[in-house]
C-alpha cells in the first residue's frame, strides 16, 4: 500500500512541532514531509513531496492559507488550522475541508485523523467552500476607511490610560500580556499580538516577529543580520526589535 504523506504549513515553529508530535502518536505510519513556514514555501514543498494531506494555517505571511489552498487545488486533502473558529466552521462542515482550532486539541485531532484515514477525496466542490471561507476571512478585516483601532486602553498604576494609536512605537508579547510602548511610557495590556495585528492599520503597523509589531513611522534604521533576519533601531526608544525571516519582506525597500 502506498504510504500517506502529510505537510504542515504554519509560521509558528512551536505549533508545527506540537502538531508533528501529536500526529506521530496518533498516526505512526503517516510520513511527514518537511514543514513550510508560509504560503509560497508550502507550494514549493508540495511540488516536491506531493503530499496527500496539507495541514494549512489560515493566517500566514506572503500568501494566506486560503490563497495557498486555491493554488493547491485538488492535489491534497486540506485541513485548515485556525485561531478563528467562528468564521470557519460553517464552511468546513460541508465536508470538503476539515479544520482544527488553535491550540490543537489531541482528541479533536484524533477525530480528524480518523476521517482522513477513512477518505482522502472531498465530496463537495472545493472552489465553493473556498469562496465561502474567503468571504468570511475578508469580513474579519476592519474597514480601512473607518474601523482600524484608534485607541488602546491600558492600566497605568491606579488609572486607566487611553493611548492614541498614533503615539504607539511598538508592541511586544510578554507572557500572557502585551507590552505597549508609546512616546510617553510603557504599559501591559491583556490583548494578544495576534488580535492586535488584525485591528491595527497594516499601512502603518507591521508584524516583524511572532511576538512584535512595530509602527513603521518609529523606525530609524534596519540592520540586516544573518539567515535573512534583521534588527530595527527606533527613533525615540532604546529598544532593538527583531525581524524574523518570515517578515523581512516588509523592510526590503528601506
Amino acid at each position: 500500500m502506498t504510504r500517506t504523506t502529510a505537510l504542515i504549513a504554519d509560521d509558528e515553529p512551536l505549533l508545527r512541532e506540537r502538531l508533528r508530535g501529536m500526529l506521530a502518536r496518533l498516526w505512526p505510519e503517516l510520513h511527514l514531509a518537511p514543514d513550510a513556514r508560509n504560503g509560497p514555501e508550502t507550494l514549493e514543498l508540495a511540488a516536491v513531496h506531493c503530499p496527500d494531506i496539507v495541514f494549512l494555517d489560515i493566517h500566514m505571511p506572503g500568501l494566506n492559507g486560503i490563497e495557498t489552498a486555491r493554488a493547491l487545488g485538488r492535489r491534497a486533502h486540506l485541513v485548515f488550522v485556525t485561531a478563528y473558529e467562528q468564521y470557519a466552521v460553517q464552511a468546513f462542515e460541508q465536508g470538503a475541508i476539515d479544520y482544527l482550532v488553535k491550540p490543537v486539541d489531541q482528541a479533536r485531532l484524533a477525530d480528524t485523523v480518523a476521517r482522513l484515514r477513512a477518505r482522502k477525496q472531498a465530496s463537495v466542490a472545493l472552489d465553493t467552500v473556498l469562496d465561502q471561507l474567503a468571504e468570511r476571512y475578508a469580513q474579519r478585516a476592519p474597514s480601512p476607511a473607518t474601523s482600524w483601532l484608534q485607541w488602546i486602553k491600558a492600566s497605568v498604576g491606579n488609572s486607566v490610560r487611553l493611548i492614541p494609536v498614533d503615539q504607539v512605537l511598538f508592541l511586544r508579547a510578554d507572557e500572557k500580556y502585551t507590552l505597549v510602548a508609546w512616546t510617553d511610557g510603557e504599559a501591559l495590556i491583556r490583548k494578544s499580538i495576534r488580535e492586535l495585528s488584525e485591528e491595527l492599520d497594516p499601512a502603518r503597523f507591521v508584524q516583524t516577529h511572532r511576538s512584535v509589531i512595530v509602527n513603521l513611522g518609529s523606525v530609524r534604521e534596519v540592520v540586516r543580520g544573518v539567515n535573512e533576519t534583521a534588527e530595527l533601531h527606533l527613533k525615540a526608544h532604546p529598544a532593538v526589535l527583531p525581524v524574523s525571516r518570515n517578515y523581512l519582506h516588509h523592510f526590503r525597500q528601506m
